[in-house]
């Protein structure tokens, strides 16, 4: 069993920055496929980011975030971090991490937090 558990949401005007971080318990995370996923009103859940295991070192990013978010981990803290910058209100959305073992990036994870919410003010 992995609990995720998310911090560094908030409230950020248009053009500032945030770090969302997401800390696991339970297991190490550093065979795991680790991704960020956002909910906003109105839309379904859409991928934003992942990052494979430790010895991969590869990430991947949807193209609306591309240039402006980094995926990163750190395995001695078994924690996974989104840097977000230059935001702007199309950014405002529910964010989840998440975690799973085997498979495609893109779905099926095995693992959610509980979400934190991200506001951008025009």
């Amino acid at each position: 069993q992995v609990q995720l558990v998310e911090s560094g949401g908030g409230l950020v005007q248009a053009g500032g920055s945030l770090r969302l971080s997401c800390t696991a318990s339970g297991r190490t995370l550093s065979n795991y496929i680790m991704g960020w996923f956002r909910q906003a009103p109105g839309k379904e859940r859409e991928f934003v980011a992942a990052i494979t295991a430790i010895s991969w070192s590869r990430t991947y990013y949807a193209d609306s975030v591309k240039g402006r978010f980094t995926i990163s981990r750190d395995n001695a803290k078994n924690t996974l971090y989104l840097q977000m910058n230059s935001l702007n209100p199309e950014d405002t959305a529910v964010y989840y991490c998440a975690a799973k073992s085997t498979g495609g990036y893109k779905n099926d994870y095995d693992y959610w937090g509980q979400g934190t919410q991200v506001t951008v003010s025009s």
